[in-house]
């Protein structure tokens, strides 16, 4: 029988005090933004990074206090986590590349050591390349919503219906979910927004000794970054926005989970070429286009008939599991062959491999940190009624039947009291011309659709390289010499096409 879904809203409304523009900025011509001063001094006491493996050891950490309520700036402070690789030429660096976390959810102290090992060495040179643990992350008072064990598979945690489209399952994990987090300590759990993050960013350029400050941000930090873009145009010099999300303001992070129902559609040929290739030991089907039905009455099957899998979360291969594996293996073409060799063994009543499933610990603070910064962002998850979600399900699950439903599901938001206590920014195209997007074509994550949205926003301020490649992040992590060589073109001249472009492969 369906539930009933009765949507609480936030009981406060707090005027927006801060204009969207911080400032009004003329637009400067293409390659023409005015170089970052060099750091006057930095404030930040950097030291070792106690506690942490795999790093590059010229990585140091510290500390950057900010207001817990910007609003009160005299009021409480909270510490964030600051982590650093400094040029190693002094007299070829021009200023401080901020690497923005994606997520939203996902910390940054390591990304100096990850991303950075990416870079080219001309970049590395010319950049202190810094990141940080957003509020609420790692360790910037991390915040938990101390859920059980069984709450924090994602196949829970992102909306599946039922095999037969129901979604009251899904109506009550959401209003569990949304209870567990508002019942504990929630100081730094309401605080957590994208206007906050990027309030927190200007603060870290700041201690940084840095008037102006160039940035990278991925995925979810292309979102962070446009919005501080928009807040404090005066202080970006080279921004470069990396797999890019839909910044629509009346949706935010409830449009982009809806568009995993394109991403997923845009990248599984990629995945099908692959499952179909004569020389592929992984190989499942003759042709590519007999790899979709085969997934699909695959998945209808294991809705009916579970395989128990021991170590994963559920302990079970059921229908909804294989769905979100496929979702997460598109996100790069290394994790085609594990997921080949999943279909396999779940279609022939071979041993199943052994689950890669993340410690609890580690998905406390991201699941929380992730659900308030998505919750207190815009208040669009709520006002509907269950009926409202069923039909939406169904014409998706009609759609795209790879995703099932899921991305238009009900989530915790729909039941969240601490936000949003502003409203959402909308990206315009007022503000200086110095921002490069590097986009995949076939992204299941941030799809091209939802790129071109930001790029319409943010119109001449921005030019969009767009890839020839399937996966999720472009720069430097595909091989893509063309796209890869005018995002560091950027990042040491300013220099940015006069156009935009297509980079085949």
């Amino acid at each position: 029988m369906t539930q009933t879904l009765t949507v609480r809203r936030s009981a406060f409304t707090v005027a927006l005090t801060l204009p969207v523009l911080a400032t009004a900025l003329l637009a400067l011509p293409p390659g023409t933004a005015a170089a970052a001063a060099p750091a006057s001094g930095s404030a930040i006491e950097w030291g070792p990074c106690a506690g942490m493996s795999g790093l590059d050891p010229r990585q140091q950490c510290g500390t950057v206090p900010v207001p817990l309520d910007h609003a009160d700036p005299s009021g409480p402070r909270i510490d964030l986590a600051v982590s650093r690789i400094a040029s190693g030429k002094p007299a070829a660096r021009r200023g401080t590349l901020l690497i923005i976390p994606g997520g939203p959810g996902n910390a940054g102290l390591h990304e100096p050591s990850r991303r950075g090992r990416q870079l080219p060495q001309s970049v590395r040179d010319a950049y202190d390349v810094v990141s940080f643990d957003p509020r609420g992350t790692g360790r910037s008072a991390p915040v938990s919503c101390g859920l059980a064990h069984e709450d924090l598979a994602m196949e829970r945690l992102r909306p599946w219906p039922a095999a037969d489209g129901s979604i009251d399952a899904n109506t009550a994990t959401a209003r569990r979910l949304a209870d567990a987090c508002q019942a504990g300590d929630t100081a730094v759990l309401r605080t957590m927004s994208t206007r906050n993050e990027a309030r927190d960013i200007d603060r870290l350029r700041q201690a940084l000794g840095e008037r102006k400050l160039s940035a990278w941000g991925v995925s979810y930090g292309t979102y962070a970054g446009a919005v501080y873009a928009q807040m404090f145009p005066h202080r970006t010099d080279r921004w470069v926005l990396d797999s890019n999300d839909d910044p629509d303001p009346a949706r935010v992070a409830r449009g982009w989970l809806a568009n995993y129902a394109v991403g997923v559609e845009d990248s599984f040929p990629d995945f099908a070429d692959f499952a179909a290739d004569p020389g592929n030991p992984d190989r499942l089907a003759a042709r590519p286009g007999d790899v979709r039905p085969l997934f699909l009455a695959l998945a209808a099957r294991l809705d009916r008939e579970p395989i128990p899998w021991p170590g994963a979360n559920p302990a079970q291969l059921n229908g909804n599991v294989l769905r979100q594996t496929l979702l997460d293996s598109l996100y790069t073409k290394q994790r085609f062959p594990a997921l080949a060799r999943l279909i396999a063994a779940a279609r022939d009543g071979g041993p199943l491999p052994a689950p890669n499933t993340p410690p609890d610990e580690a998905m406390q603070n991201t699941v929380a940190a992730s659900l308030a910064t998505i919750c207190n962002d815009v208040d669009a998850w709520s006002g509907e009624g269950q009926a409202v979600y069923e039909k939406d399900v169904a014409d998706s699950r009609a759609r795209h039947p790879l995703t099932a439903g899921m991305p238009v599901n009900v989530m915790p938001c729909a039941f969240w009291d601490l936000g949003p206590s502003e409203p959402a920014t909308r990206i315009t195209p007022h503000g200086p011309s110095n921002v490069l997007m590097i986009q995949n074509e076939r992204d299941v994550a941030t799809p091209l659709a939802g790129a071109r949205e930001l790029r319409d926003a943010l119109g001449d301020r921005a030019r969009m390289v767009v890839v020839d490649s399937v996966g999720h992040a472009a720069y430097v992590d595909n091989g893509n010499a063309c796209g890869d060589a005018k995002v560091t073109r950027f990042l040491l001249t300013g220099e940015r096409p006069a156009r935009d472009v297509y980079c085949a492969a």
